[in-house]
């Protein structure tokens, strides 16, 4: 297969030389590209491009067709989080007991662990920098630990109760693949997240040939039982590792061989029960710092039959007066939803939709947050006929939207009073999130909002261009069923956007 050689400042250059295109000119031109690959020649395109400043439609292809968006359901996700909670809603963990402790420090049943929808009690960074989190994955769960300590509460007679019952157990979203919970990408949906909710294998030879493979994991929390049958083999041999988990198992084989001396590999794994996870990893807090607990973490969850409507709930009636040991208040939404957008991050997306559906419908549903989705896409003029969304991230396979629909959210959004927040939440190309490494030439650095998308078969690209002499251009880029590398599908997508910057 040929591979594309056009930079973006061969095509900025060759726009220059021809002056302003024409419609029929931009068409032609973008109908070459397109045809430029076997791989974007047999896919299914959909683009539509306006003008923000005239409203005028500078170019479309397919534009009332739906396709799979993937990622790019992030955007309206981010849209309602965004208009419905405002972007300095914030989130609370707290821990409570029936009572305070005793004279001598003993809590007479469990604590709990009462998670609202914090996506960041983890290592990264806030505010968002590009890079890997660093530090301590479990230090929002030892800063509540250490809160319970100063209490002076010395033993626990009951359980550590994970609760995340603020948000309906609906772990996963209709359409997602069967294998999506095992890696980092799908990992289950819970009001109560520590690490987002995933933890790392760390997969290194042995010490010697024959050995079998030694393993590391963090946050340090025996959770899953592992069954490793991963052998060392000799140093230059081919490392060949296999992992498997069936769902709702917590039974992990590792299988395969490593050789020595070898780099090794990290396995970024979703945890099958976040809120019991989250419980282990206090109950072992507490212990750390002497506290004793004599009962196990286990969850507490609000499953979906014990809800009598999942679109809308009454308000909730008072709870049951507790003692509050310990609480972590998070950093404002509008921090999470740069997170969200930027690095595309799936199990924030879903919490994000949640609490839109919770805060407005006073129930934390999957299916309470897309009935709040309708209604607000419908105060931006856009027909519920005109989308199907199943999912707040853009996993599901199921997600139908069509490149007329997310144009008309991304000028909704460009003349609301958010504005401003709304476009500083989007990869920034040539500087951050997932299109630091497109645009990196100097005439395109900074100039293209937009937000990915990709999966099997599907690629997205949708937002804004900063034309050079000051105007603005809403765009869709939506690809389905192509046959190649990716790579070549991108690479053209880039080109169009070369071509609305003139």
């Amino acid at each position: 297969m040929r591979k594309m050689r056009w930079s973006f400042r061969a095509a900025a250059l060759a726009l220059a030389l021809a002056g302003h295109l024409s419609a029929a000119s931009l068409a032609g031109r973008i109908a070459r590209l397109i045809d430029s690959s076997p791989a974007t020649r047999t896919a299914f395109w959909g683009i539509q491009m306006v003008d923000l400043a005239s409203g005028r439609t500078l170019y479309e292809l397919n534009p009332g067709h739906f396709f799979v968006p993937a990622s790019n359901t992030k955007l309206f996700t981010t849209a309602l989080a965004l208009s419905r909670l405002g972007p300095e809603f914030t989130f609370q963990t707290r821990v409570v007991a029936p009572g305070a402790p005793d004279a001598e420090g003993c809590i007479h049943g469990s604590l709990r662990l009462v998670g609202t929808g914090d996506s960041n009690l983890s290592a990264r960074a806030i505010p968002y920098r590009m890079g890997p989190a660093t530090g301590d994955p479990l230090a929002a769960i030892a800063d509540l630990a250490g809160q319970v300590a100063a209490h002076g509460v010395k033993r626990v007679e009951g359980d550590i109760v994970g609760d995340d019952t603020w948000y309906v157990w609906e772990p996963y979203a209709e359409g997602w693949s069967i294998d999506d919970p095992q890696f980092e990408y799908g990992a289950p949906v819970s009001a109560l997240t520590v690490n987002d909710n995933t933890f790392t294998l760390g997969v290194r030879p042995g010490a010697r040939q024959g050995d079998l493979a030694a393993l590391t994991l963090s946050p340090a929390l025996e959770y899953y039982g592992i069954d490793n049958r991963l052998l060392t083999v000799a140093a230059g041999a081919e490392r060949d590792i296999h992992f498997e988990r069936a769902a709702g198992s917590v039974d992990v084989r590792l299988w395969g061989t490593i050789p020595l001396r070898d780099r090794g590999q990290d396995l970024v794994l979703g945890v099958e029960d976040p809120a019991r996870y989250a419980a282990l990893a206090l109950r072992q807090a507490l212990e750390e710092r002497g506290i004793a607990v004599e009962g196990g973490a286990v969850a507490r969850h609000q499953f979906p039959n014990e809800v009598p409507d999942l679109l809308q709930a009454p308000a909730a009636a008072p709870a049951e007066p507790v003692v509050e040991l310990a609480r972590r208040v998070s950093a404002p939404l509008l921090e999470d939803l740069r997170i969200t957008a930027k690095a595309s991050q799936n199990l924030h997306a879903e919490l994000a939709l949640r609490a839109a559906g919770r805060a407005r419908r006073n129930i934390g549903s999957r299916e309470a947050g897309l009935e709040e989705m309708k209604a607000f896409l419908a105060e931006a003029g856009i027909d519920a006929g005109a989308y199907n969304l199943n999912d707040g991230s853009g996993l599901a396979r199921l997600n139908l939207v069509t490149p007329a629909t997310t144009v008309k959210l991304l000028r909704y959004m460009y003349g609301s009073p958010a504005r401003g927040n709304w476009i500083s939440l989007l990869p920034v190309g040539g500087q951050d999130g997932t299109l630091s490494g497109r645009f990196a030439e100097a005439e395109a650095v900074g100039r293209v909002h937009a937000k990915t998308g990709s999966l099997a078969h599907v690629s997205a690209l949708s937002g804004y261009v900063a034309r050079p002499g000051g105007g603005w251009v809403a765009f869709s880029i939506l690809v389905n069923n192509f046959n190649g590398p990716p790579s070549e599908v991108r690479g053209v997508m880039d080109r169009i956007c070369a071509l609305m910057m003139e």
